[in-house]
């Protein structure tokens, strides 16, 4: 058994010209170009997809290689899976191939083998090369062009493959960083055989998912969820990025920001203990890209407001003029094909490789003094109901229950909302739910209200543009009903939310 330990990228064909160039430029202690064809397979219920185990025969040069992958994983876009290599003499699959301790316990492997059937192949040119890196350790570089094919259907494949062979796994993110300086690659989040088996479902892509809070067992120390807290925000990052790179939608890119926004309030909410120092980079390169994002804000209320030729503006004699002149701010805003550059750039893909490369090396941890080292061995319960409680306090001096607010006070807090609300997913699973569920909901249905509010700002913007006295007087008086309403809900929400109990002891 090899345990393979690889980073894969996505490119574009156009991509290895850019790649041959940094190549020449390495110590190449090995190259070869072949065709390999590859055929997976499965159980009509994919029983082994049930498992996490793929399977598949692989030729080449007129040799059999018949390779089993079992349950692994990925974490922070580094792959890391259990594999068995066995020779044979054709493409029929031989389960007997393998050791008994391969397979899970209880898995039926004779009853396996008489119902394997062919599900989809992959077919593709690999370009290889072992490169010696600086440290001594050894990397084997792969590029693949070609198609995976299920159904009569295909689908194109232009990969980057990094596999660690000898020594350290910092090397795989050392040749990365270097591959990825002129753009071109995105770091992938899904295999060859992930995509065989979508092709042969006829699946559509994944859906958007909200962020969910991160599982504990309650039994984890305080740096244990700090770690599960990142890994789990950067998965729901490279999940959504996926689906926009797929289908360009733009409820994906929300929730990477929602991501950014779950790995940046886990460096402040852990920072008691994990100096700033330790993050100084990371943390300018993610406000880097949460600017690159702020865009989506404004796309959302121009959406709103835009819906149906502009129905929310029915009332107003300026609708029309005031629909082109939403279009025109529309317009301006960042389109797909600008989104797809950012996620294949340079700075991006950079930002990514650090995020990880830091999280699996721990690299806060040479800052560390002996204080900080046993809080963070410390049982996390207690630590949660101290930031949790340091939350609270901090909602209650901004929205203090005696305090009139109006509509700029309640723009201005979102941001803190925003913060405080997160910091609560990485312990949400250390409470009981329901109770968890009933303290937040006036302050998730305070954050909309805040939202519905901003969705006016673009109008507030147009008013003094708009040239006739009495179709601006006319919109004035709209805004104002509109946001006297919304602040007068969101103030009964805040009094609500102000007077429940915490969940927290």
């Amino acid at each position: 058994m090899e345990t393979e330990i690889e980073l894969k990228f996505f490119v574009s064909p156009e991509f290895s010209s850019q790649l041959l160039k940094k190549i020449a430029e390495a110590k190449v202690l090995q190259q070869s170009r072949r065709e390999l064809g590859n055929v997976y397979f499965d159980t009509p219920d994919q029983i082994l997809r049930q498992h996490d185990i793929g399977l598949r025969v692989r030729r080449f040069d007129d040799v059999f290689v018949q390779t089993l992958k079992t349950a692994g994983r990925v974490v922070a876009g580094l792959h890391q899976r259990p594999e068995y290599n066995a020779e044979t003499n054709s493409t029929d699959p031989d389960l007997a191939l393998h050791p008994a301790d391969a397979w899970p316990e209880g898995f039926d492997v004779e009853r396996t083998q008489q119902q394997l059937a062919p599900l989809f192949s992959t077919d593709f040119v690999r370009q290889q090369w072992l490169v010696a890196m600086p440290d001594g350790s050894q990397v084997e570089l792969a590029f693949d062009q070609g198609e995976v094919s299920a159904n009569g259907e295909t689908s194109p494949i232009c990969e980057v493959e990094l596999e660690l062979k000898s020594g350290q796994t910092d090397a795989l993110f050392t040749l990365a960083r270097e591959l990825c300086a002129d753009g071109g690659m995105r770091l992938g989040n899904l295999s060859k055989a992930a995509r065989g088996y979508r092709l042969a479902a006829g699946y559509q892509g994944d859906q958007v998912t909200t962020l969910l809070p991160v599982e504990l067992d309650g039994n984890e120390s305080v740096e244990t969820v700090f770690v599960k807290t990142l890994e789990h925000a950067l998965e729901h990052w490279h999940y959504h990025e996926q689906i926009f790179a797929e289908r360009q939608e733009p409820a994906a890119l929300v929730q990477v920001q929602q991501a950014l926004g779950l790995i940046r309030q886990t460096l402040v909410t852990f920072g008691g203990m994990i100096p700033r120092r330790a993050s100084a980079l990371l943390r300018q390169e993610l406000q880097w890209l949460e600017g690159e994002l702020d865009w989506l804000g404004d796309a959302a209320g121009l959406d709103y407001l835009l819906a149906e030729k502009g129905h929310a503006l029915k009332k107003l004699n300026a609708r029309k003029q005031l629909v082109k002149q939403l279009e025109a701010i529309e317009a301006d805003l960042p389109d797909d094909n600008e989104m797809l550059l950012l996620i294949s750039s340079a700075r991006y893909c950079g930002l990514l490789l650090d995020l990880s490369r830091w999280l699996l090396s721990r690299g806060w941890q040479p800052f560390l003094d002996d204080k900080s080292r046993a809080r963070l061995a410390e049982p996390v319960k207690g630590f949660a109901d101290s930031m949790l409680a340091r939350s609270w306090q901090e909602l209650l001096d901004v929205f203090p229950a005696e305090r009139q607010l109006n509509r700029v006070d309640y723009l201005d807090q979102q941001p803190r909302l925003v913060r405080n609300l997160m910091s609560g997913l990485s312990f949400a699973s250390l409470y009981e739910e329901e109770k968890r569920l009933a303290f937040r909901m006036p302050w998730l249905d305070l954050l909309q209200g805040i939202e519905d509010l901003r969705h006016l700002e673009p109008i507030r913007q147009l008013l003094e543009q708009q040239e006739d006295e009495e179709e601006r007087s006319q919109i004035e008086k709209w805004l104002q009903r509109k946001e006297e309403s919304l602040i007068h809900a969101m103030d009964q929400t805040r009094q609500m939310g102000i007077e429940l109990i915490p969940y927290w002891p």
